[in-house]
C-alpha cells in the first residue's frame, strides 16, 4: 500500500483512509470483515465519526492493542459548542474503546458560518484544545463538505493552526473554476504550513436522482466502474501536496477503491482526463455551487 506522510504529524499513512461511514449501517460480522481486508492490504488510516451510526462502536469490537498500534486512528466532533464537543470526544473514546485518538476533527464545518461557531468563544475548538492539553486527542484537524469548503478551510488555517484538514475534492468539483482557485490556494497554505490534507469524494458521481434506486449505502452516487474508479483515484493523488483520500461510505466500493490504489502510476494524466472528461451525467454532489460571504 503506497503511503504518505501526514504533513508535521510524521505518520506514514496509507493513500487510503479507511472511511468510517460505511460501518455506520453494518452487521459487527461486516465490520469485521473489512476491517481485516483493510490491515490486510496496508490501510493504516482509520477515519470515523461520532456521527456515524454504529461507526465508532464497530471499530471499537476490534480494538485490540495490536490494532491499535498498527493504526492511526480518527475520529470527528459534529457539535459546536465546548461543552457538548467535550462530551461527545469522552463519548467517542469509550466507544472506540481507546485512551487517546491520533486526530480529533471538527467536522462538517463547510461555511464561514459553521466555522464561527467553532473557533467563537465557548466553541467546539475550546474542547479540543482541551481534550489536546488532557493527552485524549494527540492532534486537531477540521472537515467539511460543499462548494466552500475549500475557502472556509483557508480561513481556518489563518486562525488555528490545525494539524490536519479534510476537504472535498474530485475530477468535476475541479474543473468548476471557483472551486479550482480555492482549492488550489488551500493546498498552497497547507504546504505552506506543513499540514496533513486529505480529500473526499473522490470517486463520487454526483446526486442521486429522484427515482433511482440507490443500490449503495452512501448519501451520493458513487462510480462503481473499475476503470472510472482507477482514474478518480489517479487523479486526486496526482495532487503534490494531497497525502490520501477518504474510501467512499460502502463496504462493497472498498476493495475496488484500495486495487484502484495498487494501479495508481500506470494511468497518463491524459488517459485520467480522457476517461473522466467522456463521464456522463458527472456532476458535484452538493448540487449547484454558490458563492462564499
Amino acid at each position: 500500500m503506497l503511503q504518505r506522510r501526514l504533513g508535521r504529524l510524521e505518520y506514514p499513512g496509507s493513500v487510503v483512509m479507511f472511511g468510517g461511514a460505511k460501518l455506520g449501517d453494518v452487521t459487527q460480522e461486516e465490520a469485521n470483515e473489512s476491517i481485516q481486508f483493510a490491515i490486510d492490504h496496508g490501510v493504516n488510516h482509520f477515519d470515523t465519526a461520532a456521527s456515524y451510526g454504529g461507526s465508532e462502536e464497530r471499530i471499537g469490537a476490534c480494538m485490540t492493542p495490536a490494532f491499535r498500534n498498527a493504526i492511526f486512528l480518527a475520529t470527528k466532533t459534529g457539535e459546536r459548542t465546548k461543552e457538548k464537543a467535550k462530551d461527545e470526544i469522552y463519548r467517542s473514546l469509550k466507544r472506540l474503546r481507546v485512551d487517546y485518538v491520533d486526530l480529533l476533527q471538527l467536522h462538517a464545518v463547510g461555511d464561514l458560518a459553521e466555522l464561527d461557531k467553532c473557533t467563537g468563544k465557548g466553541g467546539a475548538l475550546e474542547a479540543a484544545i482541551e481534550a489536546k492539553e488532557e493527552g485524549i486527542v494527540k492532534s486537531i484537524g477540521i472537515t467539511g463538505h460543499g462548494h466552500l469548503a475549500p475557502a472556509t478551510h483557508f480561513e481556518a488555517l489563518k486562525r488555528f493552526p490545525f494539524d490536519a484538514v479534510l476537504c472535498p475534492l474530485n475530477y468535476r468539483l475541479y474543473s468548476m473554476d471557483q472551486y479550482r482557485q480555492d482549492f488550489d490556494r488551500l493546498l498552497e497554505e497547507t504546504k505552506r504550513q506543513d499540514v496533513a490534507l486529505r480529500v473526499i469524494k473522490a470517486i463520487a458521481k454526483g446526486p442521486w436522482n429522484v427515482d433511482q434506486a440507490r443500490n449503495y449505502a452512501t448519501w451520493y452516487q458513487p462510480f462503481d466502474d473499475q476503470t472510472i474508479i482507477d482514474a478518480c483515484v489517479s487523479f486526486v493523488l496526482s495532487f503534490d501536496g494531497v497525502c490520501g483520500f477518504a474510501s467512499a461510505g460502502d463496504i462493497h466500493l472498498f476493495p475496488k477503491i484500495v486495487d484502484a490504489v495498487s494501479r495508481y502510476g500506470q494511468l497518463s494524466q491524459e488517459e485520467v482526463h480522457e476517461i473522466l472528461s467522456q463521464v456522463q451525467d458527472y456532476q458535484s454532489p452538493f448540487g449547484a455551487p454558490t458563492s462564499i460571504a
